[in-house]
């Protein structure tokens, strides 16, 4: 999906800025991505309480069609403030569309299927009407959305494999638009509020992570003691989330993500935002959800051993994140990539330490092996790499 990053271009240009082109992340925005990031947290949940191949897979579904939506609005918002009362009235219904999936997903493919689909009709509604005020090219979009939104409605009412089927369809509908509706040309992306947005739905979601030590620490069902052990083990939960910020933030990489947007031709941003803040952002998401769910395990058996899923958790966690580090990096050029695919391979590897030795020293040598790439890996340019 990556577009060369300059160059001439024969497209149409995109629609040009009005005078609501956002300069900053509103603060509505960011109450959006709280909401957003709550139907994270019922993601992580999910997984740390059945750590299955089929909770894998439904944690992957719904996640494909609420990251789809997710962009949609970070695209509507990045071409228009919601400054008008009306536009925030609605944005502020949009959310609460994504608060109703949130609510409905731990039975999603049960009880809940229904009101899910809803809530999410809801979240593809508000988000369609408000983007055709501004560019209408959203209505050859909208229709891919809507169906998804349907196929999801017909899922709650179907049991079993036919769920699956109705789930997959959706999410192969709206994942497979841009190549029936090529978005070159065709929408304005402002590469300082994209990055800034993304940068900040990242931090939310770590700040969520670290709320999963917490969380671990109360499953035992009544209050514990704050020993030496859990609070090393607490304090390596923190180490490994801290590791994983560094590699996004740490090193500048949102400050030459901004630098390779802004460089690139205007008609070539919209695939190039697709390739980096999509596609890559998934594998790195969906690590930092894995990794919370490994945490809420681990801190509640501080010092112990586990069993090989939630060890699993932690490490491909880890190695998600990195492979989506990497494949963010590659579609921006914005750095050396063979130090963190290599840490990615390590850390999985470094499961059986938490099965056989004890998941504090697997979340410890998972913490050392991200620094150590880090350390590892020349310091890259502040420009974008030719």
């Amino acid at each position: 999906m990556t577009e060369p990053i300059s160059g001439p271009s024969t497209e149409a240009e995109p629609p040009p800025p009005d005078d609501d082109q956002p300069l900053r992340v509103s603060t509505l925005e960011l109450f959006f991505d709280l909401v957003f990031v709550f139907a994270i947290t019922q993601l992580t949940g999910i997984l740390a309480r059945d750590m299955t191949l089929a909770s894998a897979l439904r944690v992957l579904l719904i996640f494909g069609v609420l990251w789809w939506m997710y962009g949609g609005y970070v695209w509507l918002t990045n071409a228009r403030t919601p400054s008008r009362t009306p536009e925030r009235l609605l944005l502020l219904l949009g959310m609460a569309g994504f608060l109703i999936v949130g609510l409905a997903i731990p039975q999603a493919f049960g009880r809940d299927g229904v009101a899910l689909g809803l809530g999410y009709l809801v979240v593809v509604g508000v988000h369609t009407w408000l983007y055709q005020r501004g560019n209408k090219s959203i209505m050859r979009v909208a229709p891919f959305n809507v169906a998804a939104a349907l196929l999801i409605i017909g899922a709650g009412l179907v049991k079993g494999q036919a769920a699956y089927a109705l789930w997959a369809a959706a999410l192969a509908v709206q994942w497979l638009s841009p190549l029936l509706f090529p978005v070159r040309g065709r929408f304005a992306i402002r590469p300082d509020h994209f990055t800034e947005r993304h940068g900040a739905l990242v931090i939310i979601v770590f700040g969520e992570s670290v709320a999963d030590i917490g969380i671990g620490i109360g499953t035992a069902g009544h209050a514990v003691a704050v020993t030496v052990s859990l609070a090393v083990s607490a304090t390596l939960g923190l180490a490994l989330a801290a590791a994983l910020w560094w590699t996004y933030f740490g090193v500048g990489d949102d400050e030459r993500a901004e630098q390779a947007l802004t460089r690139a031709d205007p008609a070539a941003r919209p695939a190039l935002a697709l390739a980096a803040y999509f596609y890559a952002y998934i594998p790195l998401l969906l690590g930092i959800v894995t990794v919370a769910a490994g945490l809420r395990q681990a801190i509640g058996h501080a010092g112990s051993t586990l069993p090989y899923p939630a060890c699993l958790a932690l490490a491909g966690g880890v190695a998600l994140y990195l492979a989506g580090d990497v494949a963010f990096r590659r579609a921006l050029r914005i750095g050396p990539q063979r130090y963190r695919t290599a840490a990615a391979v390590v850390a999985l590897a470094v499961s059986a330490v938490g099965v056989v030795v004890s998941v504090d020293a697997e979340i410890a040598l998972l913490a050392v092996i991200v620094a150590a790439a880090l350390a590892a890996e020349p310091k890259p340019a502040s420009t974008v790499e030719p």
